[in-house]
Parts: structure tokens; C-alpha cells; sequence
């Protein structure tokens, strides 16, 4: 049976996807523990204040590290991945409900959607949830840790 010119090999392909998801996880990682290094040691009074307004146990507010700096971790190494991935779309759900309801359905000035950033972060996370890190991880492509 002939083989299309317009798909590789499988092998070629299983690299690929490994590699995409490689450059997915360190990025995503990064970028998300950045925020959640920000916050240390406290939590920010900013998130106290929000959760107290909303009725809601100020302690609450140390979970940001769990979504901030626990999951961006496992990801970027690659073990729990999916755990970790899953941590940070909790992360993601609860900021935009506690601070960007408002701008859920609002373009910005430049003709962008207004929580694009926030949506980028929160798929890619979803992303990371059903994928899995992939080949180039600690926990490795079917490991018991990925």
C-alpha cells in the first residue's frame, strides 16, 4: 500500500507531538509560575479581600500557590502532569470568576478578545490535562507519574 507524500511516518509524528508538548509545558509553566513567584511569601491582600467580599474563607486564598507555583512546577519537570495542568485550569476558572467577570464577553481596544491571556492560559492547561506531557518528561510518554 502507497503511502500519501503529504503524511510522515508515524515515528516522525509521535516526535513531533512530543516536542509540541514539550515547548507547551515549559512555556505555559513559566509563564504561570512567574505570577504565582509574585505573590510570595503572602498572599496578596488584594485576593483576602476578595475572597472575604464574596463570604468566602480568606485561607482560600493560599490555594493561588497550589494553581501558581505547585502546578506550573510538575508540568515544567513532567511528572503529574495532568495533575499539575489541572491545578492551574482550577487556577484559571476561579481568577477569571473572582476578578474578570465583567470582561467575559468584551472585546479590547485593539479588536482582541479582553481576557485573551487568561484564555490562553486556561486551554493550554485544558490541553495539557487530556495530553499528558508527553515523550520528553520525567515521568516519560505512559510513565506512572505523567
Amino acid at each position: 500500500m502507497a503511502m500519501s507524500s503529504l503524511r510522515a511516518p508515524a515515528a516522525r509524528d509521535s516526535a513531533g507531538v512530543d516536542a509540541a508538548l514539550l515547548i507547551l509545558r515549559v512555556v505555559l509553566g513559566l509563564l504561570i509560575l512567574l505570577h504565582g513567584v509574585s505573590k510570595l511569601p503572602p498572599p496578596p491582600e488584594f485576593l483576602i479581600t476578595a475572597l472575604s467580599a464574596r463570604g468566602l474563607p480568606s485561607m482560600l486564598a493560599y490555594g493561588v500557590y497550589l494553581g501558581e507555583i505547585v502546578g506550573p512546577i510538575l508540568i515544567i519537570v513532567g511528572i503529574w502532569t495532568r495533575l499539575g495542568a489541572l491545578l492551574i485550569v482550577a487556577n484559571m476558572i476561579v481568577a477569571v470568576l473572582m476578578a474578570h467577570t465583567g470582561d467575559l464577553f468584551h472585546i479590547n481596544k485593539q479588536g482582541g478578545y479582553q481576557l485573551e491571556l487568561q484564555a490562553m492560559y486556561l486551554f493550554t492547561a485544558v490541553a495539557l490535562t487530556l495530553t499528558g506531557a508527553g515523550r520528553y518528561s520525567v515521568g516519560g510518554r505512559y510513565g506512572p507519574l505523567n
